[in-house]
């Protein structure tokens, strides 16, 4: 794997198949064991949608998953990549924090070139649970009496329960750049514009009950996400597909030429070459 740290592109030259997978919410052994013996995937480049659980615990938990992991994706052949989602700590996506040779938290708005396809990931959305957790979190520093006082550089790697800047990030710099350089054939984001399921506010209006501004944030989250669409069909009139997870649904529909995929919890699907 290269990567040109300018623009984020992460190059997978021995890579013969492409699987995107739904929120993983911290079952990284799961994934490994679900790649790698149950579907014996092999020369596999994993995309995780967001949501994959990064920042509830310490950093050396998740380097731990790697040093335990590392000996069946090495033999398999197989790659992680990770993108950011709202139960995700932002500072693991920078593209140094969380690097391995077989796992990567990669930036949003990076380019994934594999098995003939280019591929880019923007993560990010609103967490409708975001009171609740803020909540949970403040009971357990009190209960533990842990408050931190120094500023030490893992302060931002520190655990927590909630992250404030989870939202997608519209950067049309980054997207006027990309599609100048690259034929993007493929989307994958943690969230979806907003003419793609799921559209139901049921669930939402509960929690936004104790969250006064609950509704507002997720309709301005889905208008970036209309605004990554609107640029990149601007720019672009070589995208095919576009997956993402965040709903814990499954759904698939043809809009405007682009199939657009929500993916479950852990749901997998090939990207065909």
């Amino acid at each position: 794997m290269s990567t040109d740290t300018h623009h984020n592109v992460y190059d997978f030259p021995n890579c013969r198949s492409i699987v995107i997978c739904g929120d993983i919410h911290g079952d990284f052994n799961l994934l490994v064991n679900k790649v790698c013996v149950q579907y014996q995937l092999k020369d596999t480049l994993v995309i995780v949608a967001g949501d994959c659980g990064f920042g509830f615990e310490r950093k050396l938990y998740y380097e731990d998953i790697v040093r335990r992991n590392a000996k069946r994706v090495n033999e398999s052949n197989n790659w992680f990549l990770f993108i950011r989602g709202n139960h995700d700590n932002p500072a693991y996506f920078d593209g140094k924090t969380f690097r391995h040779k077989r796992f990567i938290c990669i930036p949003d708005y990076s380019v994934v070139k594999a098995n003939e396809h280019t591929i880019l990931c923007i993560g990010g959305a609103v967490s409708i649970d975001r009171q609740s957790r803020k909540e949970a979190w403040e009971r357990n520093q009190k209960k533990m009496h842990r408050y931190i006082h120094n500023s030490s550089s893992d302060e931002l790697l520190y655990p927590n329960y909630y992250w404030q800047d989870e939202t997608p990030v519209l950067n049309e710099e980054a997207l006027s750049e990309i599609t100048s350089l690259y034929k993007v054939d493929t989307v994958v984001t943690h969230t979806a514009p907003s003419f793609c399921e799921l559209q139901n506010k049921n669930g939402l209006l509960q929690w936004a009950i104790g969250d006064d501004s609950l509704l507002d944030d997720v309709q301005k989250e889905r208008e970036i996400m209309d605004a990554i669409y609107e640029a990149l069909k601007t720019d672009s009139d070589t995208i095919t597909h576009w997956y993402y997870g965040h709903f814990h649904q499954s759904w698939r529909s043809s809009i405007n030429g682009v199939m657009f995929k929500m993916l479950d919890i852990m749901e997998f699907i090939e990207l065909n070459p």
